[in-house]
């Protein structure tokens, strides 16, 4: 089953019986963060936005999300996610969910919208199935979008079912989330490795950079790093928390990168950068492309 990773929602007081999702309001929503680090220095890169309904009908985003596609209101519930979101988070970089629905809607484009007066990167994340299943939308809609607010492109869950090179070629994203069916145990796996060694080169070829899901141990952490995935992000290094955790890190780092081991400063994005931060200081910067609620 497709996963629906969302921020928001709006709607009458919780505990008074179920409503609707277009009913929703700003008051039924929480949002929770999740950093994303780089695995070689420790350092938080960003911190993705994930939605917490406070009704407990919608507890589950994945239930919150099915509701909201039957009542045609992903556009409206997708725009209150990033009001909650942007407005709790600071000035840091954030990845944010995207539903397909959202694509086709009028929320998404209008100029008010927190995503387009962040002043640090944002992210925005379209899941692999999506990517499929809706690709002439992600492909107008989304560069469009990331073209004119400076925003880029996600494939999320990459590996988890629909995987289609040619659509990741196509679509040009920044940045690539290997799903935690590639990455969970990949240290026991050599065909696990082999398929996620080849997957993080041919990234590195197209210019995007790799985040390995759902790490929960130290030694998936460690497999992910030595097969040269650029970011990590699960329980072993921070679970979902408001406002947004810092993370445990479980290496000790060198002197070299404790130097380095400095927070990012956000900067202000110009509505026509279209791209990531630089990647690493070795190797050439990105070019311009675009809950579960357990470990990610």
């Amino acid at each position: 089953m497709e996963k629906l990773n969302w921020t928001h929602s709006g709607g009458g007081p919780p505990g008074a019986g179920p409503v609707g999702v277009r009913a929703l309001t700003i008051s039924d929503i929480g949002v929770v963060f999740q950093p994303i680090v780089d695995v070689r220095t420790g350092i938080t890169f960003a911190q993705e936005a994930l939605v917490r309904c406070r009704r407990p009908e919608y507890a589950s985003p994945l239930v919150l999300f099915e509701h909201a596609v039957e009542e045609s209101g992903c556009g409206r519930l997708g725009r209150l996610i990033r009001d909650v979101a942007f407005a709790s988070s600071g000035d840091i970089p954030l990845f944010v969910n995207l539903h397909p629905e959202e694509l086709s809607s009028r929320w998404l484009v209008q100029p008010d919208d927190p995503l387009c007066l962040h002043n640090a990167p944002v992210f925005l994340e379209i899941t692999e199935s999506a990517a499929f299943t809706h690709f002439d939308l992600c492909r107008d809609v989304l560069k469009e979008l990331c073209l004119r607010t400076g925003a880029v492109l996600v494939v999320d869950d990459f590996g988890a079912g629909h995987s289609n090179l040619q659509r990741l070629v196509d679509l040009e994203p920044a940045v690539v989330k290997l799903d935690l069916a590639l990455i969970r145990d990949i240290q026991r796996y050599p065909r696990k490795r082999a398929v996620v060694r080849h997957v993080v080169n041919l990234c590195n070829e197209l210019g995007a950079r790799t985040v390995a899901e759902g790490i929960e141990t130290v030694d998936e952490l460690t497999c992910v790093r030595d097969l040269g995935v650029d970011y990590a992000q699960g329980y072993l290094l921070a679970r979902p928390a408001a406002p947004p955790p810092s993370i445990t890190w479980p290496f000790e780092l060198a002197a070299s990168d404790r130097a380095r081991a400095r927070p990012p400063r956000p900067a202000a994005r110009k509505a026509t950068a279209g791209r990531a931060p630089p990647r690493k200081p070795s190797k050439p910067p990105v070019r311009s492309r675009s809950v579960r609620p357990t470990s990610r």
